[in-house]
């Protein structure tokens, strides 16, 4: 009865003990071997540890905070297994804690990731289908869900992805990025899920961690990949903000400091250490604590819990919000630490910066950070100075210096900035912008910005909606080019996800952007031909996209009349073809002849 009374009160003080482990569990085998465990739990700062299996302990880290505890052992050589941590005072076991080193997948570190041969599915998830009503309110969640208000949660879900992955399939995109699925318990405004409460748990409103790996198997059936879009910048009302497990965990003034947003001057070179350190440091809104990725306890945080998910969930890229506000040292060995771990790994950085040599400098290998000796790692960046020319090119019907065309041509122009063009993310549009359909309200500019971005070079990502013409207004809140996709609810009297329940509108957008896509997935000299365009006339823009076997001629006319051209100015490119086909109408283009092309219009020519 005593050994009874004492194994009771013993598992009671090892559950009260251990609140807290992260990451929950890892895997053997891994490139780096050193593992950072963070134990939390009242005063658990108090006891020694040591660890079975013969497995090392390479550091202890005991902070301000009594209830944190960092251990640091080294996995070289060991198998999957489980292993004990002893936690002892005065040199007696008070408790014991198991700990699991998991199998990986089979070659998991050179796991391939997004490029230039995808198009890429941003969703959000409480806006993109609810596939499970049950989860749209939890009791562990603060903010209930009421589709009445336009920044309130909806009810999405992961299981309303699944559901529809097939229609993702056959749009002719090949990737998804959704927008954070990790818990966000901000009281309001939880749904864009950018203010992550924790970091290895899923929202309970978007289903469970199971429904996650789900996810993620139910794309790989279907040759698809899956795109974490990871938030290294700033968290919410993440769990450990209640007990700090040190003063510097995040940027402090004391307390809160709003950035400045100028993220130049984290490279100009007469920039004012205040304004650099404003922008770093500050945090985006007030809601959104900034973390501090020059604390190496947090920096360590940060780069297993990538990694945890990548393995975890079987991921196949990352996209990282406001990258270009963390600190850039920290963000650096971040990148560096999972690319070095998953070489092919592609992780996309969002750098929305309105110049080409500043985007440039943070893409890997940048010849302008070399200047000064900087190396970002990140293999690839968003295109925004080709989303700047997009949003008002095609308005600008006639030809001048530098309108309409002229605005795309020059973004390419400046192409020798970038160490790797073709790992660049081209887009029309995403969740934080006004709707390309909203700027134009026009099938017609539509079909040039989607065939634009379709054949560039780069890797492409479209914004879920605008392929059945859907409009929303920045100016209006987020909330209007945020709105719902028609059908992801029961009741809904549209349902766009199928042929049949789509409007005659819905259906010319969407039979358009079907056959573009489909078309690109095999079209291998899209995805890693070269490119070379021409001077664009009479607001006409002619590139070409090439190998030693295969040539594309794609024709955007952006001018408001039907324009007539001659080919001979583009011998060099058009060479021995004779003739090219448009892979959109099936017409078939005599190149010995004078090519003329209807008013804002466009043609993609395969070569014959």
């Amino acid at each position: 009865m005593k050994n009874l009374i004492f194994l009771l009160l013993f598992s009671t003080v090892s559950f009260a003990q251990i609140q807290k482990t992260e990451p929950p569990f890892w895997y053997a085998g891994m490139k780096n071997p050193e593992l950072q465990i963070m134990f939390y739990g009242k005063n658990i700062a108090q006891y020694e540890t040591s660890v079975s299996n013969n497995i090392i302990i390479k550091n202890v880290v005991k902070t301000e905070n009594p209830n944190y505890l960092f251990v640091t052992i080294d996995t070289k050589n060991s198998p999957a297994q489980e292993i004990v941590f002893s936690f002892k005072l005065k040199s007696k076991i008070a408790f014991t804690q198991k700990y699991e080193l998991k199998q990986r997948r089979n070659n998991s570190a050179l796991r391939e990731s997004y490029d230039a041969s995808d198009v890429i599915y941003l969703l959000m998830p409480d806006r993109f289908a609810n596939g499970n009503p049950d989860n749209d309110s939890t009791d562990d969640t603060a903010e209930k869900a009421d589709r009445s208000k336009p920044n309130g949660r909806h009810g999405g879900d992961i299981e309303g992805i699944i559901k529809n992955l097939d229609y993702i399939n056959e749009l002719g995109a090949t990737s998804v990025w959704s927008t954070p699925l990790c818990e966000d318990n901000d009281k309001r405004g939880s749904y864009h899920g950018y203010g992550q409460s924790d970091v290895y748990k899923i929202d309970s409103r978007y289903g469970t961690n199971a429904d996650y790996l789900k996810l993620s198997d139910e794309l790989h059936k279907r040759g698809m990949k899956n795109i974490m879009d990871y938030v290294t910048n700033h968290w919410g009302d993440h769990w450990t903000f209640k007990d700090m497990p040190t003063y510097d965990w995040l940027h402090q003034f004391p307390g809160y400091a709003q950035t400045n947003y100028h993220m130049t001057t984290q490279f100009d070179p007469n920039a004012a250490e205040v304004d650099a350190k404003g922008c770093m440091d500050g945090w985006f809104v007030r809601s959104m604590p900034d973390l501090n990725q020059s604390n190496p306890l947090m920096l360590n945080y940060l780069i297993q819990n990538a990694i945890w998910w990548i393995e975890y969930a079987d991921l196949d890229g990352f996209r990282v919000d406001t990258y270009s506000y963390c600190d850039k040292a920290g963000i650096a060995k971040w990148t560096k630490a999972i690319t070095d771990e998953y070489p092919n790994f592609n992780i996309v950085g969002e750098v929305w910066m309105h110049s080409q040599a500043q985007m440039a400098y943070w893409q890997k290998d940048s010849k302008v950070g070399a200047i000064e000796g900087y190396n970002s790692y990140l293999p690839s960046v968003m295109d925004f100075t080709l989303h700047d020319a997009v949003s008002i090119a095609f308005n600008e019907d006639k030809a001048e210096w530098d309108k309409g065309m002229i605005k795309i041509y020059d973004n390419f122009a400046n192409d020798f900035l970038y160490p790797n063009p073709n790992s660049i993310l081209v887009m029309l549009e995403n969740h934080d912008t006004n709707r390309f359909n909203q700027i134009y309200q026009d099938f017609r500019k539509y079909q040039m910005g989607m065939v634009l971005i379709a054949t560039i070079r780069g890797i492409p990502q479209i914004y879920y909606g605008s392929e059945i013409g859907m409009k929303g207004d920045k100016s209006k809140g987020d909330a209007d080019i945020r709105y719902d996709f028609p059908g992801g609810w029961i009741g809904d009297t549209n349902n766009a996800f199928t042929k049949s329940g789509r409007t005659a509108e819905q259906q010319q957008y969407f039979d358009f952007s079907s056959k573009l896509l489909n078309w690109r997935k095999t079209a291998a000299v899209i995805h890693t031909g070269k490119m070379k365009h021409y001077i664009p006339e009479n607001n006409v823009y002619v590139y070409f996209r090439y190998n030693d076997s295969k040539s594309v001629m794609v024709v955007i006319n952006n001018s408001a009349e039907t324009r007539t051209f001659k080919t001979n100015r583009f011998q060099e490119s058009i060479e021995r073809y004779t003739s090219g086909k448009d892979v959109l109408s099936g017409k078939v283009i005599d190149l010995k002849s004078d090519i003329s092309i209807d008013a804002k219009s466009v043609y993609v020519l395969e070569l014959e």
